[in-house]
């Protein structure tokens, strides 16, 4: 579990992960392997409430192992948004890396009001 050096990569691949809070336990939304050799460089994660009209209330956090297992660190917490709206969690002025056996997750309190997109980049 290193943090691989970043300096000399081979390869950069963009990607975007789309994840619907369907339950109000915690979902993954992306996931670094503990012997990936990556670096995962997340540049934005967009939370939007699908509900017409009612707020909904979300929780991000980076988790200290992969696959949402440790430790939560919360990057929002019980952060509301209203009723057709989007919140910004993270963008490209404040990126987050995550190292190996790393992850983020999103929690909802209410199952099917909050999609998830998240882009980020894949670094090795």
């Amino acid at each position: 579990m290193a943090a691989p050096n970043i300096v000399n990569v081979s390869s950069i691949i963009g990607k975007t992960a789309v994840v619907d809070l369907t339950t109000t336990n915690a979902t993954a939304v992306v996931s670094n392997a503990a012997s990936s050799g990556k670096v995962l460089k997340v540049n934005s994660i967009v939370a939007s409430n699908v509900d017409g009209s009612s707020s909904a209330q979300l929780t991000v956090s980076v988790y200290s192992q992969d696959d949402i297992g440790g430790t939560a660190t919360e990057l929002v917490k019980t952060v509301y948004i209203p009723a057709n709206a989007s919140l910004i969690v993270v963008d490209k002025t404040t990126p987050i890396y995550l190292e190996e056996d790393k992850s983020i997750g999103a929690t909802a309190a209410t199952a099917n009001d909050i999609k998830i997109v998240c882009s980020y980049e894949e670094i090795s």
